[in-house]
């Protein structure tokens, strides 16, 4: 039992340096490369070395070789300022045509280098936009 042990452990730390050393070679030409971007890449190599794609995940996660994602987002509102705010005062209306409320919005577009705000109004009823 022992030896079984000690060859079966010997067995998958190879498995895992050769899958390591596959990722490695892609991973130096695109350092930001996903797992699911590399199994499919590597996919006949894996094949080859019978390497599934959760076997994948989990030797890149035991040799934290996973990425972290970038946030994707920019934080545009800022709730806490320190002017007055205004009661909802159409949310207990009932709204039964056109034209009788116009909601809008501004939406961050772009880069943040170069940053654009779209402004928008939408009628309520038809949620057409009314204005740009």
């Amino acid at each position: 039992m022992y030896y079984r042990t000690k060859k079966s452990k010997l067995r998958k730390q190879n498995l895992a340096q050769q899958v390591i050393d596959l990722v490695c070679v892609l991973r130096m030409k695109m350092p930001r490369l996903g797992t699911r971007k590399l199994y499919y890449l590597l996919e006949e190599d894996l094949k080859k070395i019978k390497t599934g794609k959760d076997k994948l995940f989990r030797i890149l996660k035991a040799n934290h070789l996973l990425i972290i994602p970038r946030k994707s987002y920019h934080i545009t509102t800022d709730s806490h300022h320190r002017f007055r705010k205004h009661k909802n005062k159409v949310c207990n209306l009932k709204i039964n045509k056109q034209e009788q409320v116009w909601g809008s919005d501004i939406t961050y577009v772009g880069r943040r280098e170069t940053p654009s705000y779209l402004a928008l109004i939408t009628d309520a009823y038809s949620k057409k936009i009314v204005e740009v």
